[in-house]
Formats: C-alpha cells, sequence, structure tokens
C-alpha cells in the first residue's frame, strides 16, 4: 500500500473528523493491523489515547512508530511518537474533546497511565 503526505487542506479536513483507520506493524507478527479508533486534534497535534490498560495499537507503535492513517478515503504515512510530557498530557485529558475518557478513569491515573502518542505525518513506515 501507497501511503501519501496529507496537503494542508487534507489536514484541516482531517483534523475535522474523530474516528480515523489506524494501521500499525505488529510487534510480534511483523504484519500490519488495522483497527478503527478515535483520534483528536489539540494545540495542532493530532493525538490517540485511551483509557489507562494496555493496548495492542500503543505497544505496537512502541516496537515500529511507522503507521498509516486511513480517513476521508485516503491513507496517510505517519510517525506515533509516545507523549511522556505530563503537562501536554492533563491538556489533552482536560480538553472537552475528551470528555468521555473522563467519564471512564480517574484523571491522575489517565495521565499517569494512559497510552497517548502523538501523530506526525511523514513521508513512510519506519
Amino acid at each position: 500500500m501507497r501511503a501519501a503526505l496529507p496537503t494542508p487542506t487534507e489536514i484541516a479536513e482531517l483534523a475535522d473528523i474523530l474516528t480515523v483507520e489506524l494501521t500499525t506493524i505488529g510487534r510480534r507478527s511483523g504484519r500490519p493491523a488495522r483497527i478503527e479508533i478515535w483520534w483528536f486534534y489539540i494545540e495542532k497535534r493530532f493525538v490517540i489515547t485511551g483509557t489507562p490498560r494496555p493496548r495492542d495499537w500503543f505497544a505496537n507503535i512502541g516496537s515500529h512508530p511507522g503507521v498509516i492513517i486511513h480517513a476521508n478515503g485516503a491513507d496517510y504515512a505517519a510517525v506515533g511518537r509516545v507523549i511522556n510530557d505530563e503537562v501536554f498530557r492533563r491538556r489533552v485529558l482536560t480538553d472537552p474533546v475528551t470528555s468521555w475518557y473522563r467519564s471512564r478513569a480517574d484523571l491522575a491515573e489517565m495521565i499517569d497511565c494512559s497510552p497517548m502518542v502523538e501523530i506526525e505525518f511523514s513521508s513512510g513506515l519506519s
């Protein structure tokens, strides 16, 4: 599969959607794994997060950061970067768009333990 870089217009369109499909490379299998997932555009950054528990997509990105975002009928090459900055994690998890997560887990626990990555568009899989 050939993935492209999004244009500035496509970035603006991607920022307006909540659900995308994410392809990661399996950390053990080495095979592509595709899931539907929520993402958020916060402070001009695309972020994927979840409630505190192990997630295959997060472990896969930890081993193979190259991903593909599938949205609006296109495939976009990107890199997932783990977000460890506690201040930014707090801003993400207290942003109104992530309110659903706050109804599922304690905020302090989420800041400390939730999987969280930034999706940065790049020219190909790593």
